[in-house]
């Protein structure tokens, strides 16, 4: 299965041209006013505007009320929720209902976080709202929206996997391993592909993408071969 890929923290017109042109399948916009990427509504949907059909459109909130989230998806046509706070289970799930939209739910995750961890929660928010679609596993600091550092991949079950959002610490350099070790549903990058700060680089957007088509190429190539082993030569 194809790898999706979110860029996300996007503040420019020409950055999203960018993330199309690479080909990434989903754009983030960041509503949380202390992030160094942070957009207003207003501005997310006059960037919006760039986008063609088919990529969707993420907004990542932090501790925002569900009057918030509503009026923001009122303005920016967002189709996908990132919840990145210290939200709840059941406030992620009233927020999500308030703005009438699918929710991605961020597990930050520490060097105690036990594989159980994941399932469990995971089975909570799904069982919490049916607009819930997936966790985002980040990596915990003592910040909000990501901070660009990775964590233990081995965390991670294999039957949790082909069903997350992987972030943290992601860049061109391990995008390839990350897909062939974790394989998970997606990945999500923001300061990995940057030249400073709210401000990407298009070079690394495309390198980063292609690292991760790399690795999607030997997933597929490793299926294969596990179908077809060769066989062992005879001896006469």
């Amino acid at each position: 299965m194809r790898t999706r890929i979110k860029i996300c923290g996007l503040t420019r017109v020409e950055d999203v041209q960018a993330v199309v042109a690479a080909g990434a399948d989903a754009i983030g916009f960041v509503f949380y006013p202390k992030s160094p990427r942070y957009v207003t509504p207003a501005q997310a949907a006059e960037l919006i505007r760039a986008v063609p059909p088919f990529i969707s459109c993420t907004g990542l909130f932090v501790n925002a009320t569900p009057d918030e989230v509503a009026a923001t998806c009122k303005v920016a046509p967002i189709s996908l929720i990132q919840l990145h706070g210290d939200e709840t289970v059941e406030q992620s799930a009233a927020i999500a209902a308030a703005a009438g939209r699918q929710f991605m739910r961020v597990f930050r995750v520490k060097s105690d976080t036990q594989p159980s961890d994941l399932l469990e929660y995971e089975q909570l928010c799904r069982a919490a709202s049916p607009l819930f679609t997936s966790l985002l596993l980040d990596t915990y600091v003592d910040a909000y929206g990501g901070a660009g550092k990775g964590f233990d991949w081995s965390l991670i079950p294999k039957d949790l996997a082909p069903r997350v959002v992987l972030s943290g610490g992601l860049s061109v350099h391990n995008a390839t391993d990350a897909v062939v070790r974790v394989r998970p549903y997606a990945v999500d990058i923001s300061s990995g592909v940057e030249a400073s700060k709210g401000i990407k680089d298009a070079r690394k957007i495309a390198d980063f993408v292609a690292a991760v088509r790399a690795g999607d190429a030997m997933k597929e190539s490793e299926a294969h071969h596990d179908e077809h082993p060769t066989k062992a030569a005879v001896p006469r």
